[in-house]
């Protein structure tokens, strides 16, 4: 289920993935995508199947599907370290995306800036549109509101007796929106909301308003 809300008079659709299509720009908002992740901790050592490293592109082309977006904004950690076996396959997938793509860099985006505009992908440090402001940080700047990433945020929720369960959330405050991690292997950080803040967690498929406001 997609969460439907409104800031500024534009509506925005919270998706499952993690992402957020923006209606009135036709553009689809992702955060921390950390591709490269999978096959940097393979290089490693670590005992991650192989297999998981298709997921996240899997997974971009579902949600470019469903909404056709005439422009992907990544808000930062495209790619999560040096060029790896996984970037041939991200520019395989760029081939195919019809949309225009832009990345706003992110602290993990350390792959040269060339490469991206060799296939086509606009680079910023951040993007101010119309009164929204598209980072990677959370970052204020007074009479715009903010999308952002990095923060990978997660709501700890009370479950059966004394258990507690985490999920993935979209975390709305007065002026900005954390969006959730959108690669599969990136863990949450939870975080502690205050009154006014709105939560909205993942669970199961569906995006779930869970705060009271």
């Amino acid at each position: 289920m997609i969460q439907n809300i409104s800031i500024k008079n534009n509506d925005f659709k919270l998706h499952p993935s993690g992402a957020i299509f923006w209606k009135d720009k036709k553009m689809l908002l992702i955060a921390d995508v950390h591709l490269g992740k999978i096959a940097h901790f393979r290089k490693h050592g670590a005992p991650v199947p192989a297999n998981a490293a298709y997921k996240n592109l899997e997974k971009l082309t579902e949600i470019c599907n469903h909404f056709k977006p005439e422009t992907i904004c990544f808000l930062g950690d495209l790619f999560h370290s040096k060029l790896n076996e996984e970037w041939q396959d991200f520019e395989k997938w760029t081939e195919y995306t019809k949309a225009e793509i832009v990345l706003i860099s992110g602290n993990h985006d350390i792959i040269p800036q060339y490469l991206y505009e060799e296939l086509g992908i606009k680079v910023f440090d951040e993007f101010l549109l119309d009164g929204f402001l598209l980072t990677h940080h959370p970052t204020e700047i007074k009479g715009a509101f903010n999308f952002c990433g990095h923060v990978h945020p997660g709501v700890r929720m009370k479950g059966v007796g004394r258990q507690y369960v985490r999920f993935s959330c979209f975390y709305k405050t007065l002026n900005s929106l954390i969006l959730p991690a959108f690669g599969n292997f990136t863990g949450k950080h939870i975080l502690k909301p205050s009154e006014n803040d709105e939560i909205f967690a993942i669970v199961e498929g569906e995006v779930i308003c869970v705060s009271r406001n």
